[in-house]
């Protein structure tokens, strides 16, 4: 465990650097502080992970496992081991970045229909892998198969639970090979015991290893240990991979699959407004309710003087780590908005009318909405605080749970949702209320304590009539 006592007493360390993805015995946030670049290996298992992924789904067609479990004890069953063709089959896939992205192409050589949930990828990346988009209940209800490839994060944990199953065909065979617990593991034993559904495979777990499961027990589910990186090759690239990087990084050179600092230098003028952008990019991803067209990255102010860019970089992390299912760093989140199709600019300006510097995200979403969130440093303690969402001018210390409601203007309205949250045990830290014209929209922005439930957001927005109703949680990246 590289935790912030061995990086205390590494006097002379300079780069961390973990030979495959997984970060969770990195101390990040202690690194950063301590100005050591942690570095990984994003990308090395890719392949290989689309691979098993694969391999699930063909052994769950066929019956593989078992049927050479059953010859090799002797038997001679051929009629026991009737499966199903790939063939002109309906497979959805949960997720579409880039370990998704390779199981879309490698399927489409099976002649199978493509369908994906991924709120966040544009029509024109989908045409191009040849993908149908469609909702999460569509896809529950179409598909013969499915294949999971979206990170971990409290909106993903259970997303696929009894009552995702309840609209699944029961020929459906489901396959989850990117982080356990994202199917909801006791839904899924009681979908399986009950032939709600066909059969499951599963290489990750909530527990791992999964001694005491009752998945366990089940004839209908094929399990294997987590080797979704256990390759020849995977574990080579990761290898090649961390020692350019390190390489790289005690050269002083720019590091492409730096975690959490761009490799070049940065002007200490512009450093502190990193940690900002990459929240402000947090909160614009929580913003949009539809895929980002285009995305302009504003700083003005004395600081736009200095060689910004990585302000811009910083914006992108923040937005694509909110959105992505990969690993993102300083370098690969502008890789991430071409591959997406999104436009980018770097719009700077030296004069800045109310703040000393200010520092703006706008886009523009596919739909042909529009967002934006502003923020600055504040004080000698250089205080993270946001000043402006989709035009409304607030002031809110930045926090890590907000919720951001849009409404019509009218008495009452703060009682009633004061009244809601309260109920639901939600303790708001800090309230702001801004309108542009009396009797038009208001925007109302709360820090609270902690997420809350989906069921307690719809609950008020259906109360108080709400055009927008978000809650956006801000990690440091």
């Amino acid at each position: 465990m590289v935790d912030a006592d061995v990086i205390a007493a590494g006097s002379d360390l300079v780069v961390v650097a973990r030979a495959g993805v997984g970060l969770d015995n990195v101390d990040i946030k202690a690194a950063t502080a301590a100005g050591i670049m942690v570095v990984n290996a994003p990308t090395s298992n890719v392949i290989s992970a689309a691979e098993l992924a694969i391999g699930h789904l063909l052994s769950l067609a066929r019956f593989i496992p078992d049927a050479n479990a059953s010859t090799k004890a002797g038997q001679w069953n051929r009629s026991q081991f009737t499966g199903v063709e790939f063939f002109d089959k309906t497979v959805g896939i949960v997720g579409l970045g880039r370990i998704g992205a390779l199981v879309a192409e490698r399927l489409s050589g099976f002649g199978v229909n493509l369908i994906a949930f991924d709120p966040f990828v544009p029509p024109a990346r989908a045409q191009q892998l040849g993908v149908q988009m469609v909702e999460l209940d569509a896809l529950m209800e179409r598909a013969d198969f499915i294949t999971i490839h979206i990170p971990k994060t409290a909106e993903t944990t259970g997303l696929i639970g009894a009552a995702q199953f309840a609209k699944a065909k029961p020929t459906l065979r489901i396959v989850n090979a990117s982080r356990g617990g994202i199917i909801d593991e006791a839904a899924l034993f009681a979908a399986l015991s009950s032939k709600q559904i066909a059969a499951a495979g599963l290489d990750v777990f909530v527990s791992e290893p999964p001694t005491d499961s009752p998945l366990l027990t089940l004839d209908n589910i094929q399990l294997t240990p987590h080797l979704g990186a256990s390759t020849d090759e995977a574990q080579e690239k990761a290898g090649v991979s961390v020692a350019k990087s390190v390489r790289l990084a005690l050269d002083g050179e720019l590091v492409p699959d730096a975690v959490n600092v761009a490799g070049g230098a940065i002007d200490e003028t512009v450093r502190p407004g990193l940690p900002l952008m990459e929240k402000l990019g947090q909160v614009f991803a929580g913003l949009a309710s539809h895929a980002i067209a285009a995305i302009d990255v504003e700083v003005r102010g004395e600081i736009a003087q200095y060689d910004v860019s990585a302000l811009k970089l910083a914006a992108l992390k923040g937005i694509f780590s909110a959105i992505s299912s990969e690993h993102v760093s300083y370098v690969n989140a502008p890789l991430l908005a071409e591959q997406r199709g999104v436009a980018v600019r770097l719009v700077t300006e030296t004069a800045s009318d109310e703040y000393r510097n200010l520092l703006t995200i706008r886009g523009t979403l596919v739909d042909g909405s529009q967002i934006s969130v502003a923020g600055t440093l504040t004080g000698q303690r250089q205080a993270q605080k946001i000043v402006s969402i989709n035009e409304f001018d607030v002031e809110v210390p930045m926090a890590q749970h907000l919720i951001v409601m849009v409404y019509t203007d009218r008495p009452g309205i703060v009682a009633v949702y004061g009244r809601e949250f309260g109920a639901a045990n939600v303790n708001i830290a800090g309230m702001q209320i801004s309108r542009q014209q009396r009797g038009g929209n208001a925007l109302s922005i709360l820090t609270v304590d902690s997420r809350v439930d989906d069921a307690v957001l719809a609950k008020v927005a259906t109360e108080i009539d709400a055009s927008v109703m978000k809650a956006i949680d801000v990690l440091e990246l």
